[in-house]
């Protein structure tokens, strides 16, 4: 009888064994589906752009972002640019310079020789438009205007206006990162907008080591990055448009002479050449236009 006892015993046992397994089985491979998504979403931020914790794309550790670099500008030529000429917004597209130039009564879009500063083209805006911002979108050139809330569209292979777009507030700088339109109005924040009908898709603030930056103003689209003059000063900012955050400041500083600042108003304009990764920049009024990089201040 104790024998029948043992050996059921042992059975029960044994049965309970082979049961349990697969249930414990199907926890781990629940636990690891679980797990997979954040595994897999943890890689994507540090390859895709996405924003890490800590504001910097990529970053693992939840630990402050470490203050903006300190660069500066390494002259490497320098151009003759039309010293009338109000610069507003500045764009190298399919290997031609386009410049948008303001002020009431004289605002125009113009193709520019980047090596001497030759007008080729130019479209005269109506008097009541003050001309900002400008960027290439494929066959189309998209030019701002500073309070009318109307942006222009140009076809690039008729140099003339074949459309336009309304919006809300005012114009100041734009750039086009290949896949939407990034705005600013002079405020602390860029605005996103879908290049074919200007619909208004999102914003970020922009933030100088947690301090918000106001007036930026002529925008430039490089490699995930948003290149930004701000008014009134000799500083270019580098944005990560995915958390507004700056991790550059470039002083462009000290580029033209007192003779010829006392004619010339202040840095504006920034076109990115990819063939030389190289910028061009300039400012309102000025003389000269510079092909730089950036060096370590």
């Amino acid at each position: 009888m104790k024998t029948l006892v043992v050996v059921a015993l042992l059975a029960l046992g044994l049965a309970f064994w082979l049961i349990r397994p697969p249930a414990r089985r199907a926890q781990r491979e629940s636990g690891a589906r679980d797990q997979a998504p954040a595994m897999a979403g943890a890689a994507l931020a540090g390859t895709s752009g996405a924003p890490a914790t800590g504001g910097k794309r990529g970053r693992a550790s939840g630990g402050p972002a470490p203050p903006a670099a300190r660069l500066a500008v390494k002259v490497l030529s320098t151009r003759p640019h039309d010293p009338s000429a109000y610069t507003q917004g500045l764009v190298w597209h399919r290997g031609a310079l386009y410049e948008s130039d303001g002020l009431y009564g004289s605002s125009s879009l113009r193709q520019v020789d980047p090596i001497t500063g030759e007008v080729r083209r130019r479209v005269n805006l109506p008097d009541g438009f003050f001309a900002e911002g400008l960027a290439a979108v494929g066959g189309r050139l998209i030019q701002l205007t500073w309070r009318e809330g109307v942006a222009f569209v140009y076809s690039l292979a008729a140099f003339e206006r074949a459309e336009e777009f309304r919006y809300q507030g005012e114009g100041w700088g734009l750039c086009y990162d290949g896949r939407r339109l990034i705005m600013s109005d002079g405020s602390d924040r860029l605005s996103f907008r879908d290049p074919k009908s200007f619909a208004l898709q999102g914003e970020v603030q922009v933030l100088l080591d947690g301090r918000p930056m106001h007036e930026l103003n002529e925008l430039e689209c490089v490699e995930g990055a948003v290149y930004a003059n701000v008014w009134m000063t000799d500083d270019i900012l580098r944005i990560d448009p995915q958390t507004g955050r700056v991790d550059a400041v470039i002083d462009a500083s000290g580029l033209l002479s007192a003779e010829e600042m006392a004619h010339a108003e202040v840095l504006n304009g920034i076109a990115y050449l990819p063939e030389t990764r190289t910028f061009l920049i300039t400012g309102k009024l000025w003389p000269k236009m510079f092909e730089v990089v950036w060096v370590p201040k």
